[in-house]
């Protein structure tokens, strides 16, 4: 995901979440960014490959976690 992705992204998810200590970080893999609110990594948003323009994003609740 370049620069204007990850904005785009994180306005979205802000938006959704209603939360502004949430900010999703580039990785080392081009298709995939971090999503954290504060310190907690809270999942991945991928690039959707299917529909241009989309993105999906996958966020594990572990059992340890409830």
């Amino acid at each position: 995901m370049n620069a204007s992705d990850i904005t785009k992204v994180q306005d979205y998810l802000t938006k959704t979440f209603g939360t502004k200590g949430l900010e999703v970080k580039a990785r080392k893999q081009k298709d995939s960014s971090e999503v954290y609110i504060g310190e907690e990594f809270i999942g991945v948003v991928y690039v959707d490959e299917d529909e241009e323009g989309s993105y999906i994003f996958e966020m594990a609740i572990l059992k340890e976690d409830l």
